[in-house]
């Protein structure tokens, strides 16, 4: 016994306790993450190629239009991390329509196949199965667990029962689901996006900015590292979109037969990246990477929606991010050994898993000090755009947004073909102060370190790289 405290003494004073426990769970996190191919060598690698669908191969070349595709696809290798400087981006198999209703039967019982053709955003009439007057928002989830929602679902409910569709004696409601989505990222500038956009005469979102619905909610995610609640319902989410429903419906009583224009948006900055649920609901034994995600579902529903990226260089966002939702003691210093031991923690699983395997980790996405992986950008969306074409994305970048609003918001505009505004319409928007900038006390605690900064840029470089690839630019390089 005295040997061992003895060398445990030794080991507290050679690397320092906090290394030491850094490095304990790290080799922890590997041994099961180890154990976890263990468990999966009984069935086929998820980047084999399996007989469904599989991915289309995005064209990482800057000289090819943004409909064109490589003629001949690499073949799918087990590591898909950096090697020699390079990242590999493998593909996954896709899921097909019937695998998905079987994960979430739900789901597919709600939305139809077909939306009305009189909406730019995806609406359907459904039968309201609730009692006369009673109150249709009383078991909402959002409601319910949310103090500040609640005032919201009180405006709800004032005019609920006028905006009922009687036909032949039944109520009809109208559902409509996002036309576009801002799905990303975190600290990021989307707060500011949304808040301006939702001045745009017509443009409605959601009654909130982030409903997490599609990432955490629909799993009883109410709070990140929490236990689980129980299970959003779909119509739950569909709930927050009324408001702008009814107002469609309404334009289309007064104009009839004619198109609305009126476009209804998300924003909820998680979706882009954030799969941490699956491990508990979708097969958590054999598979190491996710058999299905997020935007395959919406795919399934909407395989023309538009998608707005906002992202900014992932070394600024990391710091943003620690200032933002760090509690207590915080400091440059601090950030520093959180960013060591999550450099530590990530390098110990793409030792022995894929780059994609880590990323969307349930486990690595708990216990990493700060979040590392939501600035490995090109990994989402080259999974988003095996799905998607090109032309349905609209990838911005903060730094010019910040520089040039008004520019920003006219990009924004004509992605959604929105029509031009006039000059007071155009002021309205731009002239607004930014939304969500950084707290007083947060830039008192100045820049980070230094070397915390060179760290970083080495880690981020190679995933910037490809990234800039992917979209044929090189300010996503973040270079200067």
């Amino acid at each position: 016994m005295s040997s061992i405290k003895a060398h445990w003494i030794c080991l507290q004073k050679g690397i320092g306790i906090g290394k030491f426990f850094s490095l304990l769970i790290a080799l922890v996190i590997t041994i099961l993450v180890v154990a976890s191919y263990v468990l999966s060598w009984g069935r086929q690698d998820l980047s084999q190629p399996f007989s469904a669908p599989t991915s289309k191969d995005f064209v990482l070349s800057s000289n090819l239009s943004s409909t064109d595709r490589h003629s001949e696809v690499n073949p799918p290798v087990r590591s898909s991390h950096a090697q020699g400087g390079e990242i590999n981006l493998t593909e996954r198999r896709i899921p097909d329509r019937t695998e998905l209703e079987q994960y979430e039967p739900h789901m597919f019982s709600v939305i139809p196949r077909n939306f009305l053709q009189s909406s730019r955003s995806p609406c359907w009439y459904v039968e309201y199965q609730g009692k006369d007057r009673d109150d249709p928002y009383k078991t909402n989830g959002y409601g319910l667990y949310s103090k500040r929602f609640r005032s919201i679902f009180e405006e709800m409910r004032q005019g609920f029962w006028a905006k009922m569709n009687l036909q032949e004696g039944n109520r009809y409601r109208l559902r409509c689901l996002p036309y576009f989505y801002i799905i990303g990222q975190p600290k990021c500038g989307t707060t500011d996006l949304y808040d301006r956009l939702r001045l745009h005469p017509r443009v409605r979102f959601s009654a909130f900015k982030e409903p997490h619905w599609w990432t955490r909610k629909r799993f009883g995610i109410l709070r990140l590292k929490e236990s689980f609640y129980s299970r959003f319902p779909l119509e739950d989410y569909l709930d927050l979109f009324d408001l702008a429903a009814q107002e469609i419906q309404d334009n289309y009583n007064k104009d009839k037969g004619m198109e609305d224009d009126l476009l209804i948006g998300e924003a909820s900055a998680s979706t882009m990246w954030d799969n941490s649920a699956w491990s508990y609901f979708y097969d958590n034994v054999t598979n190491t990477e996710p058999p299905v995600l997020i935007q395959d579902f919406i795919h399934a529903f909407q395989p023309d929606a538009k998608f707005i990226v906002m992202l900014r260089n992932p070394v600024e966002r990391l710091y943003s991010d620690y200032l933002y939702f760090a509690i207590a003691n915080k400091s440059a210093e601090d950030f520093h050994d959180k960013v060591n031991e999550s450099l530590q923690i990530f390098d110990s699983c793409l030792q022995v898993s894929s780059l994609r395997a880590c990323a969307y980790n349930t486990t690595f996405s708990n216990i990493l000090p700060v979040r590392l992986q939501v600035g490995l950008y090109v990994v989402y969306l080259w999974d988003w755009l095996s799905l998607f074409e090109k032309n349905q994305f609209l990838v911005m970048r903060l730094e010019d947004h910040a520089a040039n609003i008004t520019q920003s918001m006219r990009l924004v505009c004509n992605f959604l073909h929105l029509g031009p505004l006039s000059n007071k319409e155009e002021s309205s928007i731009t002239h607004n102060p930014a939304s969500n900038s950084r707290r007083p006390e947060d830039c008192n605690l100045g820049p980070m370190l230094p070397h915390t900064r060179e760290m970083l840029k080495d880690f981020y470089r190679p995933y910037n790289q490809r990234l800039a690839e992917m979209l044929a630019n090189d300010a996503y390089l973040w270079e200067t």
